[in-house]
């Protein structure tokens, strides 16, 4: 495991000016907390202010278009949303492929794209449950990843990897504590193979998927689990704080 959890809030497409109190309260809470690294994925509407308004947390994207700019209408850059304050993006996520029909060789693309802009990347994969119950999710997940990789130069220092499994983002359902093992340690073999083993074992790999308080000290316990990519519990600080606190092994909210 990296030396300290990454706990990521994608706040997906939630939020008023009026969440900023949440994103404070998740700020100086992080300031307590320096064994973990937090962040938030606020939309694209919030960058800005969420950036001016904390002071320990990181702050990022949840996408960017793969062009540096044009006749893109809707679309936001890579150069913008860091122009805006934020340090990463996140890149990949099954929502995009699905809802947007985005391929591998877009998300490779992208990934171009956020690291030219001096953002860092966090290039979520996943399997269906279809795929999965073929026996096919890890060659999948590596299918999906080595495209992605030929794009990035220096891992451990501008990448982090979120496994996401399609079926339990959202749904309530969490893979079990074998396959989420299973999976992670087949993708830190797939990072070792391509940049190394010291990028191996500085690359952060994070669970995502219905992760909440009350099953996310078991599943940060994992040995390959550097951290977690929140969806929906990240949109209150008390829920998200509750999966900080269990990064380190602390009940206390």
């Amino acid at each position: 495991m990296a030396e300290r959890p990454y706990i990521v809030g994608n706040w997906k497409m939630n939020g008023t000016r009026a969440m900023l109190t949440e994103a404070r309260a998740i700020d100086r809470a992080a300031q307590r907390l320096m064994k973990v690294e937090v962040a938030l994925a606020p939309p694209f509407t919030l960058i800005h202010a969420v950036h001016k308004e904390v002071e320990q947390i990181g702050v990022g994207a949840q996408d960017c278009h793969a062009a540096k700019d044009g006749a893109f209408t809707g679309d936001v850059s890579a150069a913008m949303v860091a122009d805006a304050g934020a340090k990463f993006v996140i890149l990949g996520h099954s929502e995009r492929r699905q809802g947007h029909g985005e391929s591998d060789a877009l998300v490779a693309a992208k990934i171009g794209a956020a690291l030219s802009a001096g953002l860092r990347v966090i290039l979520c994969c996943g399997e269906s449950l279809e795929t999965r119950d073929a026996g096919r999710a890890e060659a999948f997940v590596l299918g999906q990843l080595r495209s992605a990789f030929a794009h990035v130069d220096d891992a451990a220092e501008k990448l982090t990897v979120a496994y996401e499994p399609i079926w339990a983002i959202g749904t309530g359902r969490t893979a079990g504590l074998d396959d989420i093992a299973a999976m992670h340690a087949a993708i830190r073999g797939l990072i070792g193979e391509t940049f190394g083993e010291e990028a191996a074992g500085q690359v952060r790999i994070l669970y995502g998927g219905s992760v909440k308080p009350e099953n996310a000290r078991e599943i940060l316990a994992l040995e390959d689990v550097d951290g977690a990519l929140v969806g929906g519990a990240s949109l209150t600080a008390e829920n998200f704080l509750g999966i900080v606190h269990a990064a380190i092994g602390d009940d206390a909210v």
